[in-house]
């Protein structure tokens, strides 16, 4: 029996390889283009850039060391030049296209970086394989501006798996829509009518603004904003602001909010404040062409009637007053269960020396009494609160 001579040992100690196969080998060398490994054959494997990864003119030397090692899959056996030629990028595709695939059978929900903003939507890479979130299926609202998504971590589901087309497509928007359901649900378990709760502003429009409670947005209307009179929402709030709201109404899936709470409620004690005969002073805020509404305090409005400003004849209010004029009238008229008060200026102005007896300086008394008047206000701003029910039903047929 013949003894094998040394270059037959060594021979015999280098395993065979062949094409397509997978063998782990340790990197050797590092250079900007390419990486030679020891994977235990008589020639080096060599791994060029191209081969490693997809990025254009990366340098190697900054993502791999010698002693590294790594998993790769043989090209060629020998590459014209004696050495093996191997591929890294091409055995991650083919691990990523099945991690893909049982993602995709099995409904998983996956975690990537944002690698990229596109104009149609964001690409996500998921071990070498590039997944595509069409903008419509990053949230459950359009979002025109997806920048902020870059070099996030997001979660998806893929919906379509189509590796003969290359084709991978992800979903945000279906998770987003499930945990809020599922936040809404325990939402309405846990609130009920005449809760506060706390929520952050979501939108404000010219009628109101939208409250997200966490699973649900509630509607806080202009006019459950202030005991007093808002014009402008969006002078009063704005999008981010927390705030501590009442449950003023759950009516289906829709929530009405209120920030008029009763401890604030400027009527508990009116009837003290404002009893016939008080005089008081206000501001006018707003006119008509039958009277001026004086603000007596935040809440608390009443009406000075035209003919209840002078002892002389006035056509209009605003022949005499202008919005943010002080007046100080005597309280004529209290109803508190409408919430209506009546002023009377004239009342407090010395009478004119007409009356020449004690008769007719009464009679002419009794005349002036009856002139004082009471208006219903709930009927004069009656029209505008139909308006603004009005535009709420729009506005909420809208959102929904």
């Amino acid at each position: 029996m013949s003894e094998l001579t040394f270059e037959q040992m060594l021979e015999e100690s280098f395993k065979t390889i062949h094409s397509g196969e997978v063998v782990e080998g340790i990197v050797i060398d590092v250079k900007p283009e390419e990486i030679i490994l020891n994977i235990g054959h008589k020639s080096d494997g060599v791994l060029t850039r191209n081969e490693y990864t997809n990025e254009p003119n990366v340098d190697l030397t900054t993502l791999v060391k010698p002693g590294d090692t790594m998993e790769v899959k043989v090209l060629k056996v020998n590459d014209g030049e004696g050495q093996v030629l191997l591929t890294y990028k091409r055995l991650a595709v083919e691990r990523g296209n099945k991690r893909i695939e049982e993602a995709f059978n099995n409904q998983e929900v996956l975690t990537a970086k944002v690698a990229q903003v596109l104009d149609g939507g964001l690409s996500v890479v998921v071990e070498e394989m590039r997944i595509f979130i069409p903008a419509s299926l990053v949230s459950d609202t359009y979002e025109k501006d997806l920048s902020k998504y870059a070099g996030q971590e997001i979660e998806f589901v893929i919906t379509e798996y189509n590796p003969k087309r290359r084709r991978y497509i992800g979903n945000r928007k279906q998770l987003i829509v499930a945990r809020k359901a599922e936040m809404q649900k325990e939402l309405f378990e846990r609130i009920q009518e005449g809760d506060i709760v706390e929520g952050t502003v979501k939108n404000v429009t010219d009628f109101g603004a939208f409250v997200d409670l966490g699973g649900a947005d509630g509607l806080l209307h202009i006019s459950e904003m202030s005991w007093g009179r808002v014009e402008n929402p969006k002078k009063v709030f704005k999008v981010g602001d927390t705030l501590n709201v009442l449950i003023k109404e759950i009516s289906g899936s829709k929530i009405a909010l209120s920030l008029k709470f009763e401890d604030a409620n400027p009527w508990k004690d009116a009837s003290v404040k404002y009893a016939v005969g008080n005089v008081v002073t206000g501001k006018v805020a707003r006119m008509t062409d039958f009277g001026a509404f004086v603000e007596l305090e935040t809440g608390v409005d009443a009406l000075l009637h035209v003919s209840q400003i002078s002892r002389e004849h006035i056509e209009k209010p605003s022949d005499v007053l202008k919005v943010g004029d002080e007046v100080t009238a005597r309280i004529v008229d209290f109803n508190e269960e409408d919430k209506k008060i009546s002023l009377s200026v004239k009342v407090l102005l010395a009478p004119e020396p007409a009356a020449e007896s004690q008769e007719e300086a009464a009679a002419v008394q009794e005349d002036e009494d009856a002139d004082v008047v009471s208006v219903d206000i709930e009927a004069v701003i009656a029209q505008q609160k139909a308006e603004e029910e009005k535009e709420l039903e729009e506005a909420e047929q809208t959102e929904e």
